[in-house]
């Protein structure tokens, strides 16, 4: 399992004295200035986080270190993590993102459908992104219940019952 897990990203600039737009990618996502200093995914860099006020799309905030657009801007699509330890207990039928990507997917019947590359939502629902063995096309099945009934994060792998026509 990864050791950070990415909670949000800096989307650039907002206004001229600092200020970053911020996306965060947390449950609650006022929480995300919770578990700061967050890091960029080198570790070469670390910030202290003050959310100033709820944005269109995020928040605007305050970076440590960041005090002209200029700086703010240069950071636009920078990734923010945060050690797991620091980031609450999740329930057995929640997960990390992280933790599922690079799961083998099985069929029902044990024959291997693929890996995961990744997690997508596009608003609706989670979607895992699952590259198909001996073809560099991916196909997109639902991370629900009924089409995911097992994760076994120790065995690292993934049960599914695609619905009819996805792996077609």
């Amino acid at each position: 399992m990864a050791e950070m897990i990415c909670v949000g990203a800096i989307a650039g600039a907002f206004g001229v004295h600092g200020e970053v737009r911020l996306k965060s990618f947390t449950a609650d996502p006022v929480a995300i200035a919770d578990y700061a200093p967050l890091q960029t995914e080198d570790g070469a860099r670390s910030f202290e986080i003050e959310i100033t006020r709820e944005i269109k799309g995020g928040f605007a905030a305050r970076l440590s270190g960041v005090l002209t657009k200029e700086q703010a801007d240069a950071l636009r699509g920078t990734q923010l993590f945060a050690p797991r330890d620091r980031l609450p207990s999740l329930p057995d039928d929640e997960f990390y993102h992280a933790d599922l990507i690079g799961l083998t997917v099985l069929d029902t019947g044990g024959a291997e459908l693929g890996r995961v590359k990744a997690v997508q939502n596009h608003g609706a629902a989670d979607l895992l992104e699952i590259l198909v063995p001996g073809h560099s096309r991916t196909v997109l099945l639902p991370f629900t219940q009924a089409a995911v009934p097992t994760v076994d994060l120790a065995a690292g792998r993934i049960i599914a019952d695609p619905p009819e026509g996805v792996f077609e």
